[in-house]
């Protein structure tokens, strides 16, 4: 993770975040405990739950020592805000809607997490990490779009090559698993409620229809929406025989399994170690990944880092900028600057350099540009 230890770097001389204290309720990766050593580095007291106990490194967590609290989740949440932190990070919205009033600033690295936080009314600032430029680009789309369909072939060992692969949402991250499903060879059809993204879906080559017709074609389904009963007993009802459903959405509850579990009443297996095989009707059954958890990390070992150390970077940057303005409560977009400086260092660590404009450029741009 380049970038994350240049911040690191930079974080040990300068102190940006002394005598700050964080909490955090992210994923317990490896990858997390580099962004949490960055933000130590930085002066920072770290206090760290599990944003999803069933995907936690129990080895990382054991590493970092001191400031992580795991066991149950409600518990983790709790134990973090007793701490009493200034700035939040969050993946999912719960901690910081537990302490925003007394918050100097949080940020939020989900989608389901900014509705919640969209629809609150805030007591403190909020930087929209989901949101960055930078986080959209790398995370996302080319993250989730592999660490998804990595955790599907992980869990079933399917062969995606001529297989119908229906993707349910396409944000971000639905662009990127509909675009490395193409990739393997399978037909994508998308499903989506909003216009635009649906006409840009079918502009760029997929299937776009109504998830009840894509119900009776799909072998394999994957909902990210960040809403909820996206999948339920109507779909169940016309899926064929051996149909996979796994969710890439943050929460369980993309797929209805109480629907799944009424249809299937006690014909219900443990085809796989990770799949549990649910028959709806005499001769028909559907397979459900994960328990219906984030499949890239509940089935595989979620983003590559070279993914997370572009969006830990984004977390570790926004968290200065929140020590260092002073921003009224509310949902905040991350600093363009921010994620200038990421993309800058992230090329950087690849060997890659790009074209810089000369003086008679930039004043040809400033003449037609708005004011800042």
């Amino acid at each position: 993770m380049p970038v994350l230890r240049s911040i690191r770097e930079r974080f040990g001389a300068e102190r940006p975040l002394d005598g700050v204290r964080v909490g955090a309720c992210l994923h317990v990766t490896a990858e997390t405990a580099n962004l949490v050593l960055a933000l130590r580095a930085g002066g920072a007291r770290v206090d760290l739950c599990a944003a999803n106990p069933y995907v936690t490194q129990e080895d990382v967590a054991e590493a970092l020592g001191e400031g992580v609290h795991l066991g149950d989740y409600r518990a983790g949440l709790e134990a973090v805000a007793a701490a009493e932190p200034d700035i939040v990070l969050d993946d999912g919205a719960e901690l910081v809607m537990l302490v925003h009033e007394r918050l100097r600033g949080a940020t939020e690295e989900t989608r389901s997490g900014l509705v919640h936080l969209r629809a609150t009314e805030l007591g403190c600032p909020v930087l929209a990490v989901n949101e960055a430029a930078a986080e959209r680009a790398l995370n996302d789309r080319f993250g989730t779009g592999q660490s998804a369909l990595d955790g599907i072939l992980r869990a079933t060992r399917l062969l995606l090559a001529g297989q119908t692969v229906v993707v349910l949402g396409y944000g971000w991250t639905g662009r990127g698993v509909a675009l490395r499903a193409r990739g393997a060879g399978a037909s994508v059809i998308v499903c989506e409620v909003d216009a635009l993204r649906a006409l840009e879906a079918r502009m760029e080559g997929f299937e776009v229809m109504p998830a009840l017709d894509a119900a009776e074609r799909g072998d394999v389904f994957v909902t990210v929406t960040g809403s909820r009963d996206v999948l339920r007993r109507e779909h169940f009802l016309r899926m064929r025989d051996g149909a996979v459903l796994a969710n890439a959405g943050h929460f369980d509850v993309e797929i209805a399994l109480a629907d799944l579990r009424d249809l299937a009443g006690d014909r219900v297996v443990q085809a796989l170690p990770l799949v549990e095989q649910y028959e709806v009707e005499p001769g028909r059954r559907l397979n459900l990944l994960a328990r219906g958890q984030v499949i890239n990390l509940a089935a595989a070992q979620g983003h590559p880092a070279a993914v997370m150390d572009v969006s830990f970077a984004v977390q570790a940057l926004a968290a200065v900028h929140l020590v260092q303005h002073e921003l009224p409560p509310g949902v905040h977009q991350v600093p363009a600057q921010i994620d200038e400086e990421v993309a800058r260092l992230k090329l950087a660590s690849l060997g890659v350099a790009i074209d810089v404009e000369t003086p008679e450029q930039q004043d040809y741009r400033g003449r037609w540009a708005p004011p800042a």
